[in-house]
């Protein structure tokens, strides 16, 4: 089924001289909230709000955001882009509903937590040249950023294997609240450590390039009341033969999140808790690099919205547009699909139109 053709409104007519952007923040919970306060910190914008529940617009009205009643009002506002901070399961159709009217749109991860309509919408993205963003924010961390710059400097040589991992206590996430009763417990809502893991999945394939085939086995292995799985182990063959493992979970009681990527001439190694990244070059002599003293948690989030509106004002492609994206998105689903048929699974367009 196809999608309706782009008719440009006033928000993607060219304007002249200084104004102020308008931004619509869609979902006003807590990173909806987050990306309000961000916004009003860097100045010029405009602030607009699509919220439902009285309690949440109640929380954040301080922020000074215009408020709207529905997606559908808030568009009408003809904000110059808009940011999809909703629940996981209503990414895709607020996402298109955005994309359709012809907006500039940054979309929180996961991109969707079903396949069914990416194709089209990754289309009409690039057809109508809009700027997209997808929330994979832990490119804009000090770790991954390093570890990247170090492999762009071929300082390892031909990369063989990458291990990656996340992992969490799910009932420790939101103190105060039922984890029964959070998005990632139940699949309907996006949950599950596999598409919640999808930051993992992205490093993965910004580190050692595409991904070609996945082995995954995944279940609910302990007490925890979800119907999602709650540990996911991937193995993916990448395009320059180069293997990644991905270990997700939300069972273990510590926050622990890193990587260690070895290549023929040395390793690297980032620790999320230890605020370091390390190389190790061929005679096992290793420099570490330390996270900046100061650098706070927010910062990459304000980096990455920043990086954002430079795009928007430029026209220029972000670091993981709507198009790449799908990417990302169609090694979690081979991953799911490798699950359920026990076998390694190629990473092709499976996504339908």
């Amino acid at each position: 089924m196809g999608l309706p053709g782009f008719v440009p409104t006033p928000a993607q007519m060219p304007r002249s001289g200084p104004t102020r952007m308008k931004a619509l923040i869609v979902g006003g919970g807590s990173i909806g909230k987050r990306h309000l306060q961000n916004l009003k910190a860097l100045g010029s914008v405009e602030l607009g709000l699509v919220e439902t529940d009285s309690k949440r617009r109640d929380a954040i009205r301080e922020l000074g955001a215009i408020e709207f009643k529905d997606l559908s009002d808030g568009l009408h506002w003809s904000p110059d882009f808009a940011v999809v901070s909703t629940p996981s399961h209503l990414h895709m159709q607020q996402a298109l509903q955005v994309v359709r009217y012809g907006c500039d749109v940054f979309v929180e991860k996961p991109l969707s937590h079903t396949p069914d309509g990416l194709a089209g919408l990754s289309e009409l993205v690039e057809r109508n040249k809009l700027i997209s963003l997808v929330g994979c924010n832990m490119r804009f961390h000090p770790g991954p950023l390093k570890v990247k710059e170090l492999l762009q400097e071929g300082l390892l040589g031909k990369i063989l294997f990458a291990r990656i991992h996340a992992g969490s206590y799910l009932p420790s996430w939101r103190p105060g609240t039922d984890y029964r009763d959070n998005y990632a417990a139940r699949e309907e809502t996006g949950g599950g450590c596999i598409l919640d893991g999808v930051h993992e999945i992205d490093l993965a394939r910004w580190y050692l390039g595409e991904v070609r085939e996945v082995f995954c086995i995944a279940d609910h292995l302990s007490s925890l009341e979800i119907s999602t799985e709650d540990v996911a182990v991937l193995l993916c063959r990448h395009s320059n033969s180069a293997v990644s493992e991905i270990h997700l979970d939300y069972v273990q009681r510590t926050y622990e999140r890193g990587c260690h990527i070895v290549g023929e001439r040395g390793s690297i190694s980032w620790n999320f808790n230890s605020k370091q990244v390390r190389f190790c070059d061929s005679n096992g002599e290793c420099t570490t690099f330390p996270q900046p003293a100061d650098w706070q948690l927010n910062q990459m989030y304000m980096d990455e919205m920043r990086h954002f509106l430079d795009c928007v004002c430029s026209r220029n492609a972000t670091t993981l547009s709507i198009p790449d994206a799908v990417g990302v998105m169609q090694i979690v689903f081979a991953a799911k699909a490798s699950n359920r048929q026990g076998r390694m699974v190629p990473v092709e367009d499976t996504t339908p139109t």
